[in-house]
This record gives structure tokens, C-alpha cells and sequence, in this order.
């Protein structure tokens, strides 16, 4: 259902969804749930209260891709995944505070594993940003750990994302035999974050940001009256 209505409403805007048939991936959305770290294929499984799902929405219009995702809680979470998901959010914050010409890209890692070790949680190293344009990954590669060796330089106009993807328990992964599915290796909860992102003169433009800069998962946090974890928080 989730997939039928990403690629509607892609389809509607004049857009097609990147996604599909990409290496031979079947859907137009990747849906990530509970320990599902990244590249899950929409299936006919149920969401179920206390789930906490990943939407991962790519799109290709007028010659160039954009790509961004975000997390939901489908009813009100947990602890220990409010925790994470709002960790997750954090890290991706901490990392887009280190872009601007001249940094190097090896450092958003840094940024991003400081954050995510105060919340007591582990950083996935097999996947990582990446360069969006007219290709849907290309140059630069941008590894989400600390002391990673992300080759680069960022120079004014080099256009890429950002996503990284935070476990509750080990950083390993399992794929699956589809050959997309990525789980967590201990069964916990995953979460991830992602902005496309343009480097200029002063700094960083958000190219996916929300119109009021508000993600979801906050906008559900604050109807339901739940204040947000303040351990290790980064302003955005």
C-alpha cells in the first residue's frame, strides 16, 4: 500500500520513482522496519503498533535524481526507540554542521559517531552517502564512522547526501537473500536519517529539508505530548 502510494504520487508530479527496477529492485520506496537497517522491499507484512519504520522516497525529474528519508513511529514509541530514532536525526545534524568548502569529507563520520556514542548506540559502516545528480550514486563517498578514509574535499557546488544509518545494538549487518535487504546482525532496532545536500559559498543548502524544518517524527512527539531525549542533543 505504502509503495502503490509513493509511486502515484511520483508518477502524479511528473517524476519517476528511482528506485524501481534500479539493479533490479522491484518497488518505487524502500519501507525499513524495526531491525531492517536499509534497501527493504515493500511486502505485504502489516505495520503493527510500536513499529518504527523507515520511508526511503527517490525521485528523478527533469535529468537529475533527489533522494531523502526519514522515520515514523507507527503509535507511540518505546524508550529505547525513541531513543534511537531521535539519536539518528541527531547524527545526521552533527554531520551536515561540518560541511562547508574546504572540509574534508572523511570528517562527517567523526561527527557522527561522537553523537551517536552518547546515546549508547553503534554506527552501520557498510553503507554510506553519497554523490546525487545526474546519476543516482555516484562521487563522493561519504562513510558515516569515525576514522573512516573517505577520500574528498568539499568544493562549492558538489551536490550529495548524507544518511546515516544507527543501531541500538551492534554496528554489523546481515543481508538477505533477495540481495537488498540489509538487517541488523543482533535482531535490534535500526533507524536512519537522510538530507540531499549542496555545498555553497557560506556553508550547506538542504535540498530535502522540510518546509517548516520540522521532521515527523517530531511533529507525532509533540501531538502525543512526549518531550524530546536531551542527552547529547545538537541543535539543527
Amino acid at each position: 500500500e505504502i509503495d502503490r502510494i509513493v509511486h502515484e504520487a511520483t508518477i502524479a508530479r511528473g517524476c519517476y520513482p528511482s528506485p524501481l527496477n534500479y539493479y533490479n529492485f522491484p518497488k518505487s520506496v524502500c519501507t525499513s522496519v524495526n531491525e531492517i537497517i536499509c534497501h527493504g522491499i515493500p511486502d505485504s507484512r502489516e505495520l503493527q503498533e510500536g513499529d518504527i519504520v523507515n520511508l526511503d522516497v527517490s525521485c528523478f525529474k527533469d535529468g537529475v535524481h533527489g533522494d531523502v528519508n526519514e522515520m515514523v513511529f507507527i503509535g507511540k514509541p518505546d524508550a529505547d526507540s525513541l531513543r534511537l530514532v531521535h539519536c539518528t536525526y541527531e547524527c545526521l545534524y552533527a554531520a551536515i554542521k561540518t560541511v562547508a568548502p574546504g572540509n574534508l569529507y572523511k570528517h562527517c563520520g567523526d561527527a557522527i559517531e561522537a553523537r551517536a556514542s552518547k546515546s549508547h548506540c553503534s554506527v552501520v559502516r557498510t553503507y554510506s552517502g553519497h554523490g546525487v545528480g545526474d546519476k543516482f550514486h555516484t562521487a563522493p563517498t561519504i562513510s558515516h564512522y569515525a576514522n573512516n578514509k573517505s577520500p574528498g574535499i568539499m568544493q562549492v557546488g558538489h551536490v550529495f547526501t548524507i544518511e546515516p544509518m544507527i543501531n541500538l545494538g551492534t554496528w554489523q549487518d546481515v543481508t538477505w537473500p533477495d540481495r537488498w535487504t540489509s538487517s541488523t546482525k543482533d535482531g535490534k532496532r535500526s533507524a536512519q536519517f537522510e538530507h540531499s545536500m549542496v555545498v555553497t559559498p557560506n556553508g550547506v543548502e538542504l535540498l530535502t529539508d522540510w518546509a517548516d524544518s520540522v521532521p515527523y517524527y517530531q511533529r507525532q512527539l509533540a501531538e502525543w505530548g512526549i518531550p524530546l531525549p536531551t542527552d547529547g542533543e545538537v541543535s539543527s
